[in-house]
């Protein structure tokens, strides 16, 4: 019952409900260790949860800079991790040659030397994102590009002192928690009786790096996995307040 009373608020009061459960789910006390986190119950409750916070990490990613420095911030406030930093693993054997639209991203020719990393960026034990990252060494100082190639250290602090501009080209949710037309009366899926089944990425963002002055020095396709709701939610009230 508390379940279909938050969804029908929900769906009266649409983002803007989305955005009141993110801040009754902030504020509803301290989470258990994340590791120990029980599954996520498949109801309209989680589900509006997810959205929000997939949604909330979606708006934290498009207006800064570095995602690392992002999931940093995310890793710590849902405490994913004793040690809330991002790490970052590279992938290695998996190159993909830059083709002519990373090439016309980046705005240089067939002849320009273009390398590539693939990383997966962890808190703790958590992999939180995958990403392919075609860069220019050219226009990197000659300790970035060491460090870049010696060591699985992020681009984003690697590249920090360049004081960089993002530029998302396209976002995309790949999964869809609520259906199509939730908000206005489209009905909710039924409540399963297992736990809710997160897919393995929730979201994508394709996004270039420049310099101060408009310079792209980097372009980038992040897919961020379902480890990044791997924390229990605390339960919130039975309804929303009324928009």
């Amino acid at each position: 019952m508390e379940a279909l009373s938050i969804a029908a608020a929900a769906r009266a009061g649409g983002w803007r409900a989305l955005a009141t459960l993110a801040l009754v789910l902030a504020l509803a006390g301290p989470p258990a260790r994340a590791e120990e986190a029980p599954a996520w119950p498949d109801d309209a409750v989680h589900r509006l949860a997810a959205l929000a916070l997939v949604q909330t990490l979606n708006a934290d990613l498009l207006s800064h800079a570095s995602a690392t420095l992002t999931l940093d911030r995310w890793c710590a406030a849902h405490r994913l991790a004793e040690k809330p930093l991002i790490v970052a693993d590279r992938v290695r054997g998996q190159d993909k040659p830059a083709g002519p639209e990373i090439r016309a991203l980046l705005k240089v020719d067939a002849d320009e030397p273009v390398r590539y990393r693939r990383v997966r960026l962890r808190c703790g034990d958590k992999v939180l994102s995958e990403a392919d990252n075609w860069y220019l060494p050219a226009r990197l100082t000659p300790a970035m590009n060491e460090t870049l190639e010696t060591t699985d250290t992020s681009f984003g602090r690697v590249v920090k002192p360049l004081d960089f501009r993002r530029t998302t080209l396209a976002t995309r949710l790949l999964w869809q928690p609520l259906p199509e037309g939730w908000a206005m009366g489209t009905p909710l899926p039924p409540p399963g009786p297992g736990a809710l089944d997160f897919p393995d990425f929730l979201l994508e963002h394709r996004a270039v790096l420049t310099l101060p002055d408009g310079t792209p020095f980097s372009a980038l396709v992040e897919s961020y996995t379902r480890q990044v709701l791997a924390f229990p939610l605390a339960l919130p009230p039975p309804s929303l307040p009324a928009p």
